[in-house]
This record gives structure tokens, C-alpha cells and sequence, in this order.
């Protein structure tokens, strides 16, 4: 008998930094510094970095854990929370999200690792997903144009009062009072009153049941709750008719399942309506993220705010999809700019687009229906058994009289597993959604009569439709949702189709590098990703009450320990749900500060002309003047000359300077630390911008650098993905005499400060289910995890801008020719003596297999690049060869070889169908498909050829085009 083999102990697991960083091993970073020129890592970190704002302490981080642990925690804690059944309302439902859609788009990289669709040949998957979000809110809500998503309701209700005050003939003579609804939700309520706040003016909440009220002062806009916070259903055509006779706006915050069965608010004669897509087979999430939405009236295209999605032709005259009018967004316009709004909610756009499809017209017409009749039954059972129902007439939403029992009655519900809303000590409300089963309806009868369910003396209701409690002249005729992709869809094989074509034409993370400048596309990892939908953390209502959030409560505050150990600030709000809210919110804890201390009059806010558009956006939403500081010098530096003058005039009204770290040109300032003095020394406050904190965790702390406060973009650094245009997260972090003014919320009080500047999003802590992303890429890195990360982020730009200066001029670098964890390469130069263009680059690189960098921002004709960490040197090097590829096909242009109208560069990106057809071209097809190393087996097709944005934006079309318009001419 042989002896049995030895019991080996199990292998280490591999860490997870190895996982998530591509350059690990020492022969691939030691090729890419002998590049560079430097002999170690440590030592190219010394030179790009200033010793100056260097930390010298390890983060203070708990240590790495493997997958398996940090998943096993993430499970821990999402059984910490308490799923109950849900029926608070106030616009957070219950739903059933298909499992198609779950599985195949929010659980599927190919749709959540996509970046905004600026590269629109790239992106028409979720351009046509996106134009079906569209369609779905114009249809619903009767107005012809629908943004592509907004953040939520409330910020979306915000939005629209801002819109209301840049066009109604009321604003232009000097009205400045918006009216609220009294029936509308608390949360907007409260964020209305905080963007108002900001903007200089007044809201009015009242009751519009008897029609507009008189008000001190002329109103320039009215928002009514369609159907109310109470449920109520009131006919707003009179209000509206009056407001419309002052000269104001009317907005109506509308449900966009009770619209399948309500008159629609254009159909009302609204101009705008606003609200949320949640419940179209979107999470609860504890608040978000969720896409918000807005529709217009003809004429209000120019003023809408965020992103929209319109119609034009490629090349070949066919139909395409790319982004609408974007000269009215914050990255063209500034702070002229409609809005802030960078990143959206694209990605849950996606998921309630596609629940439309699949249901179709009638399917969710049957899912309202649903939801009403038990409502309607709740109702008629209550009245039966002697309870006052307060609302008459409603959709899914009943409000109850219980004089002294309500909190007894809450309480008994919470016993079998219900929430219910604790309106106050004497009323109830009930809000029945999409999950709600008769069952259901019996537990909360039984709550009422306390009793066991199903032995109360509630009247037998026969199975007979009841009479709806929608008043008929309010009751929905028009037809919606006929377009052929809305009934079509209806069975799984049909839907995993669809979802797969949309899918193969777009280029994500999935497929290889985006080697976006300023957007940090790094690697969004599968365990990182799992727990958004476990049902723990997917389930809960934001407006829980305490003790059935602990596992949330507890992942926040690890998140914001952490977080402020990381950038060496004092205090964090996690209720920013975009880069740019954070920004806003940070502006107001500055701008309420100052005001604190008696200094209201300090309203300038200093920007460097390289600045994101977003900061200067923000800034006049946050009702300060900016003003301009000039950049200079080979490193593209804040002019110190400029700034010191520009103190000397603004300094009894300075209230703060926004400077981004290192600067949007790609380079660590050396004079950041002198920069901060300056500012400091005249009564003003900083503001460092985090969206390149990717070069700077575990390196150096902003907070500890002269920085009063930062947001961070966990949909950057800390991996949450782009989602395709949202979701994203902005958390501001302050200093300690900051802290007073961060964000609160009026329905939680543990989400912010008493003294805060209100609510800047409708949810406590904003997009709350994608918050465990982040705390899982925290607890699997580690501290030193989180440095290697930053280093190699370094160590790869300068590897690119190294390989690449000699065909491509590199514009800015440090003082040490180094820099940060981007690079700019200049183009303009190689276009005056070429002809070829950014745009031809950045479309030649679709040929080769890449997304491009960002163009032209923050320079004109130049090439933003960003490698990110998660790169390994084998895709690294296919970038770089790529460009060296296309350099030399702009030398064969530049010496005649190749027409400037008529090359590879200049046709591209070249599709399938482009050289199946004549070749008149002065190069070949293969040259046109197949460049330099580009594998024929792994090729990634452009699904249209380059796309003619003018001819869209002068024919506009934002709604699912006729399928007639796509067919092929026949010959």
C-alpha cells in the first residue's frame, strides 16, 4: 500500500489589489520607468508629486480583506436592515423588476461600465435605450421633449423652478416667488426651498385646491403634486389656467404609472412636468439611485436642463442617435449653462425604458390597474369598518383618520411585517404599489381593527371591478406608448434579444480601454458589484424608520470614517447624488458660513479658466458671481500674478476659490500650498475639486494641504461605475468649521446637521444601494492597496506621455517634465500642417478598437488621456500603438499621399456595411477596417458611420423615430 499524499495547506488567495491593478509585476513596471527614465517607483513618485502636500503617515484604513470576506461583511450587513413590506409612498413604491432587465442590464457590465455617450457612434445601444426613456415620458406625461434623465424628483422639481425663472414673462418683469403645492412631497419641498434659497428667491407653499392664492409679489412659476403626497387627486386645470394668466410657469410633479390611467399634465396645459421613473422596475435602494425626469412644452427645448437624445444621419445618410443641443450643458456654457448636471441617471433610464418595453401599453395599463384596485378596496374596507378615509378621490395612495391611534396602528402594522407612513398623531397613510397583493391589503385591515388577518369583520368584496376612485374627467383616453419597439418585446426571447443587440453596439470597459481624461474609467469589480442587488440592501424604503436601517447605517459611517482619513478633512455627507451636487453643496456650506459670520456680502468665487464646467455652473446655483483667474506656463498653472490681482479687487467679497488638484491640464501645481495662503489671507475659503483625487489617495490629503472642501466622484475614484451618463456619487467633505452647513433632510434626522444648508436630494443619503461599491473597494484594497493603486495611475500616464511625446507634443507637464495621472497631447499643430482634426483622431481610433480620450477639454484640438490603474501593459501598449499607427497614416495625409477630404482618418469610424458596397476610396479596405494591429478575430464594429450633430440639432427629433426611417433603400 503507497502512502497517502501529504494534506497541503489550502493557498493563499490572491489579493484583490492584484486583481484590480494591471501592472503588477516587477519586469512590466520595470519596463514602463526605463521608459520614463527613473530607476524605481518610490523614486518617480518623489519627483511627480510635491514634497509639499506629500503625507508621510499610512492611511489609517482598516487592512485588506480577500473577496470572499468582504462579500461574507457585505451579506452581514445587509442583514443588518430590515425588509418589510413597503406602503410610506411619497414616491418610493415597491416593484418588480423583470428578471431580464435585472440580469441583463443592471447586473451586466456591458451597460454599467459604458461612459457618457459624448463618442455617439459608439454608444447608440443606450442612445436607443435612452430615446425609448424619452418616449416613454413624453408619452405619459403629453409633452413633446423628455430629457434623457435627471437625478431625482426633487432635484428635477428644482430644476424646473429654475427653468420657470429663465422664461416665464413673469421673471422677466421681476417676479421671484415660486408656489408649492401644499400636497407636495416633504423632500422636494425642502429642496426647492434650498436651491431658492441660494437663487435669491421666494417659495410660497399652499394649498391649491381653491385655485392660486394671492401672494406678496407676482409668482413666476407654480409646481403641483400629481396626485398629492396625501394621494389626493385634485384637477389642477384651474390653477393652472390662473397661473398662466399671472405670467408663470406650471410645472406638475406627476406619476408616471398613475399617468397610464390620469390625464396626462400636458394634456392639463402644463408646461413642464417632472418626477421619477422609480417605480418602473427600479430598487427601492434606500433612496436611489433612481432616474428623475422632465418633459417640456414646444418652445423650452433651448432651456432644458441635462442631457437629451435626438435623432440625426451618419455619413451614409442613415439614422443615428447622439446627444441634442449640447451647447446649453455646463461643459460648453459654464455659468451660463442651463444646470450643473454632469452625470445623470442613465443606467436606471435604461432599466425603466426597458419595463416599458416589455410591458408594453397594456401591460402597464394592467400593473396601474392593479395597484388602484387594491387601493380602492383598502379604502372601501376601512370606510366599512367606521374609519374617516380622508381622500376621495386617488390612485394608489388613501390617507386615513385615526384620532390618537396612528402611531399604535403603525406600530401594529410593523408587527406583521408592513410600514406604514406616520403622517402625524392622528392620520395614516397607505400607499399600495406594484407588490401589493390582497394578502397584503388584509394585514393592514387587520392593523386597523387589531385583529389577525383574515378574521376582521371587513365586508366580503366580491371579485366584480369596483368603481375607480379617479374622477372622470380626469380619467386618461389618449393613447401612449403606440410606437412598434413598445409592442414588440413581450416575451424573455424577445426582450434577451433586444437587450443583446443594444448591447453589441456600444464600446465599454467590457471590451477594452477608455482612456478618458478626467473621468477615471477604471476596473468596477464583479464582488464589488454583487451586493447592489441583494435584496437587503435593495429593498428598503429611504424613509425607513429607525432600527430597520442599521446595516445601511452602519456602512455609512464606516464610509464616512474613511473617507475622511483619506482626504484629511473632519466630516462627510454621503447625500450628494453627482459630482456637480457635491460641488453645489459644498458652495453653499461656503456661501452659509460666511453668512453666519455676518459676511453674506462675500459672493465671488475665483475659477481658473481650465476649470471643469461644472464648477463655474455650480457656483452661480449656489448664487455666487465668478470670476475668471487666468493659467499660464509650461505647466499650465494658475497665473499667480492673475489670482493675486484678482484677490486685491474682490477682497472684501471673496468668498472662495475652486481650484481643481492636480489641475485639469494633468499636473501637480507646486504652489497649490501658496495658492490656498492667498485665498486664506483675504477671508476667503478653498474648495479643491476631487475629481483627480485618483492621483493623490494615500499620497496626500487635500484637507490637510490648505483645502476647506472637496467633493469627491466615487463614480471615479472610489469605483462605482459611469453607468453610461449616471450613476454617479459626490460626496462633499469639509473642515470642522465647515461642518455645521453640510446637508440635511427633513424626513431623517440623523442624515445631516440641524444647522445644515437643507436638502440637496430627494433621499437622506442619495443614492444609498450603490454606496456598498465603494465601501467594497475600500475593504478589499486596503491602505497600502489604495497607494499602489494611485502610484500606478502615475506610473502609467507618464509611460503614455513618454512613448507618445515624440508623435504626439505633450502640452503641460510638471516641473520635473513629469505628470500627474493624465496627460494632454496637442493636436494643433499637427492640424495646421495636416488637415486631420481631434475629431478625425478620435473616430480613427473606433477603427483600432478603442473609445477615445476626451477632446478637447480643457484645450481646444488636444487629446485628454487617463490610463487609470486597472490597465495592464499589454492593453496600455495597444493604445500607445494604436496612436503611433494613426500618426503615421496623418503623415501619409500631410504628404499629399492621401487627400485631407478623403482618407482613413477623415471616413472614420468605417462599419461593415461601408465596404461591402463600391470602393472609390484611395486606400483599401483592409487599411479602412483592419489598421495595424487590429485583430480580425476580436474586431469591434462601429454599428453607423461618424454622425452629423448639426444636422440634429436643426432637425430636432427626440422621441423613437418611425421604424420606416431605418429601412435600407431599395434598388
Amino acid at each position: 500500500m503507497s502512502n497517502p499524499s501529504p494534506i497541503l495547506p489550502a493557498p493563499a488567495a490572491t489579493p484583490f489589489a492584484h486583481r484590480h491593478i494591471g501592472v503588477t509585476t516587477t519586469a512590466d513596471q520595470d519596463s514602463m520607468l526605463k521608459a520614463i527614465g527613473y530607476a524605481s517607483l518610490d523614486e518617480l513618485i518623489a519627483a511627480a508629486v510635491p514634497e509639499s502636500i506629500r503625507t508621510r503617515l499610512a492611511l489609517a484604513l482598516p487592512e485588506a480583506r480577500t473577496e470572499a470576506e468582504v462579500a461574507a461583511e457585505l451579506r452581514a450587513l445587509a442583514d443588518r436592515n430590515v425588509v418589510r413590506t413597503s406602503m410610506i409612498g411619497l414616491g418610493y413604491y415597491d416593484t418588480l423588476t423583470p428578471a431580464v432587465i435585472r440580469r441583463n442590464v443592471l447586473e451586466n457590465p456591458a451597460w454599467y461600465t459604458a461612459y457618457t455617450p459624448y463618442q455617439p457612434e459608439i454608444s447608440q445601444g443606450r442612445l436607443e435605450a435612452l430615446l425609448n426613456f424619452q418616449t416613454v415620458v413624453e408619452d405619459l406625461t403629453g409633452l413633446p421633449t423628455a430629457g434623457a434623465s435627471l437625478l431625482d424628483e426633487s432635484t428635477a422639481a428644482a430644476e424646473a423652478m429654475a427653468l420657470a425663472h429663465r422664461t416665464a414673462p413673469a421673471a422677466r418683469k421681476g417676479a421671484d416667488v415660486f408656489v408649492l403645492d401644499a400636497e407636495t412631497f416633504p423632500q422636494t419641498v425642502d429642496v426647492v426651498r434650498t436651491r431658492a434659497q441660494a437663487l435669491g428667491l421666494r417659495v410660497l407653499v399652499a394649498d391649491l385646491s381653491q385655485g392660486l392664492p394671492s401672494v406678496d409679489g407676482d409668482p413666476f412659476g407654480v409646481l403641483i403634486q400629481y396626485p398629492g403626497a396625501s394621494g389626493a387627486i385634485g384637477d389642477p386645470r384651474t390653477v393652472i389656467e390662473q397661473a398662466h394668466a399671472a405670467g408663470a410657469l406650471v410645472a406638475v410633479a406627476a406619476d408616471l404609472l398613475a399617468l397610464t390611467l390620469l390625464t396626462s399634465p400636458g394634456e392639463l396645459g402644463a408646461d413642464i412636468a417632472v418626477g421619477t421613473s422609480q417605480r418602473f422596475g427600479v430598487p427601492l435602494g434606500f433612496g436611489g439611485p433612481h432616474a428623475g425626469y422632465m418633459s417640456i412644452r414646444s418652445g423650452l427645448e433651448r432651456q432644458l436642463p441635462g442631457r437629451l437624445v435626438g435623432v440625426s444621419l451618419d455619413a451614409d445618410g442613415h439614422p443615428a442617435y447622439r446627444l441634442a443641443l449640447q451647447t446649453r450643458e455646463q461643459h460648453i456654457r459654464r455659468e451660463k449653462a442651463t444646470s450643473n448636471i454632469c452625470t445623470a441617471q442613465v443606467l436606471l433610464a435604461v432599466m425603466a425604458a426597458m419595463y416599458a418595453v416589455y410591458h408594453g401599453p397594456s401591460g402597464l395599463r394592467s400593473i396601474a390597474a392593479g395597484v388602484h384596485g387594491h387601493a380602492v378596496r383598502l379604502a372601501a374596507d376601512l370606510r366599512s369598518s367606521g374609519h374617516t378615509v380622508l381622500t376621495e378621490a386617488f390612485f394608489d395612495t388613501v390617507t386615513v383618520s385615526v384620532p390618537g391611534r396612528a402611531a399604535e396602528i403603525v406600530a401594529e402594522a410593523d408587527r406583521r411585517a408592513v410600514n406604514l407612513r406616520l403622517v402625524d398623531a392622528d392620520t395614516v397613510g397607505i400607499a399600495c404599489d406594484e407588490a401589493t397583493t390582497t394578502a397584503i391589503v388584509d394585514e393592514v385591515l387587520a392593523a386597523f381593527a387589531g385583529t389577525d388577518a383574515g378574521t376582521s369583520n371587513a365586508p366580503y368584496v366580491p371579485e366584480a371591478p369596483v368603481e375607480p376612485a379617479i374622477p372622470v374627467g380626469l380619467r386618461r383616453t389618449s393613447d401612449y406608448l403606440t410606437h412598434p419597439v413598445f409592442n414588440t418585446h413581450h416575451s424573455e426571447t424577445s426582450m434577451l434579444r433586444y437587450l443583446r443587440r443594444l448591447a453589441d453596439s456600444d464600446y465599454a470597459l467590457d471590451r477594452g480601454m477608455i482612456p478618458l481624461g478626467s473621468c477615471t474609467m477604471k476596473l468596477n469589480a464583479t464582488t464589488e458589484m454583487e451586493p447592489v442587488t441583494n435584496p437587503g440592501f435593495a429593498n428598503i424604503h429611504p424613509f425607513a424608520p429607525e432600527g430597520q436601517f442599521d446595516g445601511y447605517a452602519k456602512l455609512i459611517q464606516d464610509l464616512q470614517d474613511w473617507l475622511t482619513e483619506i482626504t484629511g478633512y473632519d466630516a462627510v455627507s454621503l447625500q450628494p447624488n453627482a459630482g456637480a451636487q457635491g460641488e453645489f453643496a459644498g458652495l453653499l456650506a461656503i456661501s452659509n458660513y460666511h453668512r453666519s459670520r455676518g459676511d453674506g456680502h462675500r459672493t465671488i468665487c475665483l475659477i481658473p479658466a481650465s476649470a471643469h464646467g461644472t464648477n463655474a455652473a455650480s457656483a452661480v446655483l449656489a448664487g455666487m458671481k465668478v470670476v475668471v483667474v487666468a493659467t499660464s506656463g509650461d505647466e499650465g498653472e494658475v497665473d499667480l500674478d492673475d489670482l493675486k490681482a484678482k484677490i486685491t479687487k474682490h477682497a472684501a467679497d471673496l468668498a472662495a476659490i475652486m481650484v481643481t488638484y492636480p489641475s485639469t491640464h494633468g499636473v501637480f501645481e507646486d504652489h497649490i500650498g501658496e495658492v490656498c495662503a492667498l485665498v486664506h489671507e483675504a477671508g476667503g475659503q478653498v474648495y479643491v475639486d476631487g475629481a483627480n483625487l485618483n492621483a493623490m489617495v494615500g499620497l496626500a490629503k487635500p484637507g490637510r494641504f490648505g483645502a476647506d472642501v472637496s467633493h469627491l466622484n466615487l463614480h471615479k475614484t472610489f469605483c462605482i461605475p459611469h453607468g453610461g451618463g449616471g450613476p454617479g456619487i459626490g460626496p462633499v467633505a469639509v473642515r470642522q468649521h465647515l461642518a455645521p452647513f453640510l446637508p440635511n433632510h427633513p424626513l431623517q434626522s440623523s442624515a445631516g446637521p440641524d444647522t445644515g444648508s437643507g436638502a440637496i436630494a430627494a433621499a437622506p443619503w442619495g443614492s444609498a444601494s450603490i454606496l456598498p461599491i465603494t465601501w467594497a473597494y475600500i475593504r478589499l484594497m486596503g491602505p497600502d492597496g489604495l497607494v499602489q493603486a494611485t502610484c500606478t495611475a502615475i506610473l502609467s500616464a507618464n509611460y503614455i506621455a513618454a512613448r507618445l511625446t515624440e508623435h504626439f507634443p505633450v502640452l503641460y507637464t510638471g516641473a520635473r517634465g513629469l505628470v500627474a495621472h493624465e496627460c494632454i497631447l496637442d493636436l494643433r499643430q499637427i492640424t495646421k500642417d495636416s488637415g486631420v482634426t481631434v475629431d478625425d483622431v478620435a473616430k480613427r481610433l473606433i477603427d483600432y478598437g478603442f473609445h477615445a480620450p476626451t477632446m478637447s477639454f480643457p484645450v481646444a484640438g488636444t487629446l485628454m488621456v487617463e490610463p487609470t490603474e486597472s490597465e495592464d501593459l499589454a492593453e496600455i501598449d495597444r493604445f500607445i500603438d494604436a496612436m503611433i499607427a494613426i500618426r503615421a497614416e496623418i503623415d501619409e495625409v500631410a504628404a499629399g499621399r492621401w487627400p485631407v477630404a478623403d482618407n482613413p482618418l477623415r471616413n472614420a469610424p468605417h462599419t461593415a456595411a461601408s465596404i461591402a458596397g463600391e470602393w472609390r476610396h484611395p486606400y483599401t479596405r483592409a487599411e479602412a477596417v483592419y489598421p495595424r494591429g487590429v485583430d480580425p478575430r476580436a474586431k469591434y464594429w462601429s454599428p453607423v458611420r461618424r454622425i452629423d450633430g448639426a444636422y440634429g440639432d436643426r432637425n430636432l427629433v427626440c422621441s423613437c423615430p418611425p421604424i420606416e426611417e431605418f429601412a435600407e433603400p431599395v434598388s
